[in-house]
């Protein structure tokens, strides 16, 4: 299968991008730069130039291609409720060029979207709209084309994706830390946060993609709930730094705009993703991710 991959060079894409090779596939991978276009050609793939806000480069990437996978996302927290629409958009773009046929169509979401408590699975459709969380945008997009006939496929991401080159969840509360002189969290840190290896996350998109349901919700959870007290402990021990809690006020103000993300309470279920694509996760667990040390190595 001939595939376009947004985001292809990116944390997720790239995995993704290998694991397709791997298993015979044929990689469009979507980039914006020069050393973008040499690492997929490097890697076996070829390269298509564009980016998220050129819905004509989106739009002809998924012409010549057999199925789409999109990983591609602008992570600019500063214009966040912006970056989620040009997702819509980019979202929207494909579905007007794969619609009517059955070429597969995977959009990547977020389990941050679904409340922790009770554990949260596949079925649950978030019971808010984009006015009041942007990130929703992504999901109401997927539910509209696929109306259109698009055989679309939600893959939802945990709030960390871990492994080498990480620059996500982790490295910012690594960077807090840093920068803060202890390792916090909130209240008493009960918390959870679903996780998963990259690896076994790229793994899961080429399931869905050869053997996923059109109108799918899949999971990408290794770990169900990994305790954010337990996240702070082990940064708290590579830094040598004190391990401290917060209150909710307090949490505010040391956490900044990720004070939303530190308190959030994820607790996910991928029973269902398991049984239906065959998907067995066997990377290294988040704290044991951690406690290797890479993450601190400067």
């Amino acid at each position: 299968m001939r595939v376009f991959v947004t985001g292809a060079t990116g944390f997720v894409g790239s995995a993704v991008v290998q694991e397709l090779l791997s298993a015979g596939h044929q990689v469009l991978g979507l980039t914006r730069s020069d050393a973008g276009e040499k690492a997929l050609i490097a890697a076996g793939a070829e390269a298509h130039r564009g980016d998220l806000t050129d819905l004509e480069s989106i739009r002809s990437g998924a012409a010549m291609a057999d199925g789409v996978i999109h990983t591609g996302f602008i992570h600019d927290f500063t214009q966040f409720k912006a970056s989620c629409e040009t997702d819509r958009q980019v979202i929207q773009a494909i579905g007007s060029v794969l619609s009517g046929s059955d070429r597969p169509f995977i959009i990547t979401s977020g389990t941050g979207l679904l409340r922790g408590n009770p554990k949260a699975t596949e079925d649950i459709i978030p019971n808010f709209d984009a006015s009041s969380f942007p990130r929703v945008a992504t999901e109401e997009a997927a539910m509209a084309i696929a109306a259109q006939g698009v055989h679309t496929i939600v893959l939802r991401l945990p709030p960390t994706v871990h492994g080498d080159g990480d620059h996500g969840f982790v490295p910012v509360l690594i960077g807090i830390a840093r920068e803060k002189g202890v390792a916090a969290y909130v209240g008493e840190g009960h918390n959870r946060w679903a996780a998963v290896h990259r690896l076994d996350a790229a793994r899961l998109y080429r399931l869905a993609l050869e053997k996923g349901a059109a109108g799918a919700r899949y999971h990408a959870v290794a770990e169900e709930g990994v305790p954010f007290r337990d996240i702070a402990g082990v940064i708290g021990r590579q830094l040598n730094v004190p391990v401290v809690s917060k209150t909710h006020e307090e949490a505010n103000e040391h956490f900044g705009w990720f004070g939303h993300f530190a308190g959030m309470d994820n607790l996910v279920s991928s029973v269902q993703t398991r049984e239906q694509l065959g998907w067995q996760p066997n990377g290294i667990t988040l704290i044991s991710d951690l406690e290797q040390g890479t993450y601190f190595k400067s």
